[in-house]
């Protein structure tokens, strides 16, 4: 008989925490996710780059930033402030 997979059965979850990598993976995914919903609600509203950062009172850089998905430190502050600009408020929540 073979050799038996031990990750079979398990989760992809359980796997990024054997290899130690699950929180960091999971900020990153949240943070292209916000960046991809507050592109996707500039588009609807047809607010340009200048125009959010001049919303947000901040620089163009600092909303690049806000915008980068890689770049998971950001504050929640900015994040907020970033959702109020285009019309939305900013959840989070323990699950």
């Amino acid at each position: 008989m073979g050799k038996k997979n031990p990750h079979l059965g398990s989760s992809f979850e359980d796997y990024l925490r054997e290899q130690g990598v699950l929180e960091k993976t999971t900020a990153t995914a949240i943070k292209s996710v916000l960046a991809w919903q507050l592109e996707q609600a500039m588009a609807k509203k047809q607010i340009s780059k200048v125009q959010m950062a001049k919303a947000m009172k901040t620089s163009r850089s600092q909303l690049d930033r806000i915008l980068d998905p890689a770049n998971d430190k950001v504050q929640l502050d900015t994040l907020i402030a970033a959702a109020r600009a285009v019309g939305h408020e900013l959840r989070i929540e323990l699950v």
